[in-house]
């Protein structure tokens, strides 16, 4: 509502977004919308809430504007609202790494101090796939490869992959992705692929960041 002062409106409207933001659980809601269309049931359990708790958290987000919804019978499916969500996020992380120590810390335990090697940017490896230079793995469970993935990506989640890496050529260095830059499933494939002999890197960021980017995917 208008209080007839335009910074004061502007500021409160920021606000809105920036309060959706302020929860952890919200955050993970968004890290997994942007991977493609989910019924508020299918967030619950991927986001380990409640029901009623994911539901809550998600008209928060949409009352912010950073999600629509749609109903298919008697299910609701939120996707994003627009590909500049997933730029406010990234944002927000890159924030978060450059001022914050207690994130810095995270992510150098977690990810740097696993994997000191470089990860390779998303128009790099654009140009090497399409050369057929690398072999491109999607580590995320078969659903959301589904939903979307790198063009001529192979699947094969994590948890699966110690089994399969027969479905790899070894010739080529592989390139791993999965939801983001703290989605630490690529790190863990990375790890497994070097122990077995590949050269394996991964993608600098994850799956929405190179669909913002609008580099081309497939579905």
């Amino acid at each position: 509502m208008s209080t007839g002062n335009f910074k004061q409106d502007v500021h409160a409207q920021l606000a809105r977004v920036g309060k959706a933001l302020s929860s952890g659980n919200r955050l993970e809601l968004l890290e997994s919308i942007a991977q493609g269309p989910r019924s508020v049931d299918e967030l619950a359990s991927m986001t380990r809430l409640s029901v009623a708790n994911a539901s809550k958290h998600l008209q928060e987000l949409r009352r912010a504007g950073l999600v629509r919804a749609r109903k298919e019978g008697l299910r609701v499916f939120y996707e994003l609202a627009g590909s500049d969500v997933v730029a406010l996020i990234a944002a927000l992380g890159h924030v978060a790494e450059t001022q914050l120590a207690e994130m810095e810390q995270l992510v150098r335990t977690y990810i740097t101090a696993r994997d000191d090697l470089e990860p390779v940017p998303a128009a790099e490896l654009f140009k090497r796939s399409k050369l057929g230079l690398v072999t491109v793995l999607d580590v995320r469970p078969a659903k959301e490869f589904a939903a979307g993935h790198l063009p001529g990506a192979i699947n094969v989640p994590v948890e699966n992959l110690g089994k399969r890496l027969r479905k790899l050529p070894k010739g080529r260095e592989v390139i791993a992705y999965c939801r983001g830059p703290y989605c630490l499933l690529s790190v863990d494939a990375v790890a497994l692929l070097r122990t077995k002999g590949f050269k394996a890197r991964r993608l600098e960021d994850g799956f929405p960041e190179w669909k913002a980017s609008g580099l081309p995917v497939e579905a």
